[in-house]
């Protein structure tokens, strides 16, 4: 076990959100983060007078929670909207609010195996100013240190590295290879520090505040962090336990290619 994967599994710990009880934490943090400030767009906590925020991506999405274990607090949580394989045509939140390059799409047969982060938020006062929140959909101020003790930030580099874990892991057990997503570049670019970024396929766009839409294919990912940062594919994929190190198989059933630079696209 490296120093990354130590660190980690003291100080927090992924769960599914699996049960009606831990959907209403899940909920219930979602409005404490997104709605009790009133200052994000589209989010008013006179909308949700039980105090649990959601929506109707709800059902079909898995929920997770990300605990702090020194604290037994529950200090971020996030969803992965899967693809509605009941009605494939539907379309995920960031086809629906936001624009794509026309060099950018989504083929039908490619759908079944994509999905979308969203709801990607953690507590603002874990970290040390408590006026910021850490969210796809949150305020322009992006924090590069979580609270903690000192001796927590020196160990685990940033505590929504664990939501991050907890999505890459369950695109697994759903055969999800493609993710979309909605957020600020600032949150993109943090996320290239450890070698996770998602690359742009649009232009800024008006949607809980100024978003830009990002798509990642997660096999071609997975292969960067396994050259570029080895200590955080270890952690991610449980030593190539949840994601193999060879991803060949993969792509040939999935039919799955790289996404080049001079045309971003998924192909079926």
């Amino acid at each position: 076990m490296n120093d990354l994967e130590a660190a980690f599994h003291q100080y927090f710990e992924i769960i599914n959100a699996d049960t009606s009880e831990l959907l209403k934490e899940a909920f219930s943090l979602r409005f404490r983060i997104l709605c009790m400030h009133n200052d994000i767009p589209g989010f008013n906590s006179v909308d949700y007078p039980g105090k649990l925020e959601n929506d109707e991506y709800d059902h079909r999405s898995v929920h997770l929670l990300l605990r702090h274990r020194p604290t037994d607090t529950f200090i971020g949580t996030t969803r992965l909207i899967l693809p509605d394989l009941q009605h494939p045509e539907n379309k995920l939140p960031t086809e629906l609010n936001t624009r794509f390059y026309p060099e950018f799409e989504i083929s039908s047969s490619s759908r079944k195996h994509t999905a979308e982060i969203s709801r990607f938020a953690i507590l603002g006062d874990f970290f040390k100013r408590k006026s910021e929140h850490y969210t796809l959909v949150g305020p322009a101020d992006i924090p590069t240190q979580p609270a903690g003790t000192p001796h927590e930030r020196r160990r685990f580099p940033h505590p929504m590295l664990g939501l991050v874990i907890g999505i890459v892991q369950t695109c697994a057990q759903y055969e999800i290879y493609h993710l979309l997503s909605s957020m600020e570049p600032a949150l993109n670019k943090l996320l290239g520090f450890y070698g996770l970024q998602l690359d742009p396929v649009g232009p800024p766009a008006d949607y809980h505040g100024l978003r830009r839409p990002y798509y990642v294919c997660l096999l071609d990912g997975l292969d960067r962090i396994r050259h570029d940062q080895r200590a955080m594919w270890e952690l991610v994929t449980d030593h190539g336990k949840i994601w193999p190190a060879d991803l060949t198989s993969l792509r040939s059933q999935s039919n799955l290619q790289s996404v080049s630079s001079d045309r971003i696209s998924i192909p079926g």
